[in-house]
């Protein structure tokens, strides 16, 4: 018997994409119950939003993922041969995306499985009768598809870049043109590509430039946009978090009321120094959290937030140290370093790869000409002594030896046998360092994201470092920790005896 026909009000009901998304579709709830799935305002606003790609800069637990899910489905039911990619961070986590549209799908009206029946199910892959389908995985480079969704990039960066990098060529290679793309995730410390797309698409934001097919259009959303996030318990608040709120209200213009100060400050008691990372107010707050797994960034943070990096300039007629790292086929690097009055001040970074020595020192010599600079010690880890092969004589000599032929002095830094023991010894000098943030942006960012090995298969931190990009801007700043000696001071009332016993 055939089933009777829909009604005109249903299809024009089933025809509208935010009927649909507000009125078809089930999810399983935070405490596990079976609720029908209706968009909060954060979700409503990003739908009101939508540019072709996106980048979601967020707190916890305001339900995109979901979202994101539900509207992947929604194309796939609603549109033939609509091919959407879920991407996350393992592929435990992928495959639990899958499960959750899955569930979706089967709490359809009967009449919508019926007319799309659900064709193919594995563990990674569904296709549905009207040709669509979703794909899940760590990465996906097959086929084109006109819905990816890449779920926790921030964490993907930050404890694999390789992963990282194989979305980037791969899996966002696979979106066709003018198609959706959904890149969403909390933040997690200042570098890798989810930081850098960020910012990229904050300042075409900031400038209120009209996007293009190929710029991502950037949304935050801040705790405190979520009325959730509200305790009707009174809570101590100190002064520290008095000033806090005040600075948000003053700076930012975000007022809050004393609900939302009572739940920020449990909240922040719980989470401790992750809060910003979690429940972030404004983007820059975002990113100001340590990293997990990173050795410095917590002390970096601290030199922030005690005023060591910002406008620290060159100081004229004190000596200017450099403390290098020599990588082997990648990037070459060295701090340039002041002792001004008993502080380290680190005054250049500079870092680059596949060139010879003598680029390095030109670059030395223009930045000393431009500032009428003179060199102190030029300090080099053990391996200036290890003989290379040359392009210009084929004979193996030093690194040293090729460096004083072209005027250039080393000392030789003492391998430290034990790598931790020059982590500790980092961490221990970094409080009495300043940095100028213009000239060494780029150093501070690999001592930031310098970081343990992440273990997939345990899912655990490695006791060693990871040898990323970071690796050779912390080394050479181990050189510093390690070796650097301060010049000896001459004891003038020493001096004016021995003068006295002559005469």
């Amino acid at each position: 018997m055939a089933e009777p026909a829909l009604s005109e009000e249903v299809v024009a009901q089933w025809a509208d994409r935010r009927w649909r998304l507000n009125n078809l579709y089930f999810i399983k709830d935070k405490l596990g119950a079976v609720v029908q799935f209706k968009m909060n305002p954060a979700q409503e606003k990003l739908l009101d939003d939508l540019h072709y790609l996106n980048i979601i800069l967020k707190a916890r637990q305001m339900g995109f993922s979901t979202f994101i899910l539900i509207l992947a489905l929604d194309c796939c039911i609603f549109n033939s041969n609509f091919a959407a990619g879920l991407i996350a961070d393992t592929i435990k986590n992928a495959q639990n995306l899958l499960e959750r549209i899955k569930f979706a799908y089967q709490h359809l009206p009967g009449p919508i499985q019926r007319n799309v029946e659900m064709v193919s199910d594995n563990s990674t892959e569904i296709e549905f009768s009207n040709g669509s389908g979703v794909e899940v995985g760590v990465s996906l480079r097959s086929g084109t598809k006109n819905l990816l969704h890449i779920s926790e990039y921030g964490k993907i960066c930050a404890k694999a870049p390789d992963k990282a990098k194989e979305v980037k060529s791969g899996s966002l290679n696979t979106l066709a043109a003018r198609q959706l793309c959904f890149i969403e995730s909390t933040a997690e410390g200042r570098g890798g590509d989810f930081y850098d797309k960020v910012q990229q698409s904050r300042k075409a934001s900031d400038a209120g430039r009209e996007l293009g097919d190929m710029d991502y259009r950037f949304h935050f959303f801040p705790w405190w946009q979520d009325s959730s996030y509200e305790l009707h318990q009174e809570t101590l608040i100190t002064a520290e978090d008095q000033t806090y709120f005040d600075e948000l209200a003053a700076e930012h213009g975000i007022r809050l009321t004393m609900p939302q100060k009572w739940w920020y400050v449990a909240k922040k008691n719980e989470q401790g120094d992750d809060m910003w990372k979690e429940y972030p107010s404004t983007p820059d707050e975002a990113f100001k959290a340590a990293k997990d797994g990173a050795y410095f960034a917590k002390e970096i943070r601290a030199l922030r937030q005690r005023g060591k990096i910002g406008s620290f300039p060159y100081v004229p007629n004190i000596p200017v140290n450099t403390f290098w790292d020599f990588g082997l086929g990648d990037a070459q690097t060295i701090w340039l370093h002041q002792e001004v009055a008993g502080e380290h001040r680190f005054v250049g970074y500079f870092e680059d790869s596949g060139m010879g020595l003598g680029y390095y020192f030109n670059w030395m010599d223009r930045w000393a000409a431009l500032r009428g600079a003179r060199w102190g010690v030029h300090y080099a880890p053990h391996d200036v002594d290890h003989k290379r092969q040359t392009k210009t004589t084929g004979q193996a000599e030093t690194i040293k030896t090729m460096a004083k032929d072209l005027g250039v002095v080393f000392t030789t830094v003492t391998r430290n046998p034990d790598k931790q023991n020059s982590i500790m010894g980092v961490r221990a000098k970094l409080p009495g360092c300043c940095f100028d943030e213009a000239e060494c942006a780029k150093g501070l960012e690999h001592l930031e994201n310098y970081c343990r090995e992440w273990d997939d298969r345990l899912s655990v931190f490695r006791s060693h470092p990871r040898h990323d990009e970071a690796s050779h801007g912390a080394d050479a700043f181990m050189t510093f920790s390690d070796g650097y000696a301060p010049p000896k001071k001459k004891n003038a009332e020493w001096d004016k005896f021995k003068e006295t016993k002559v005469a």
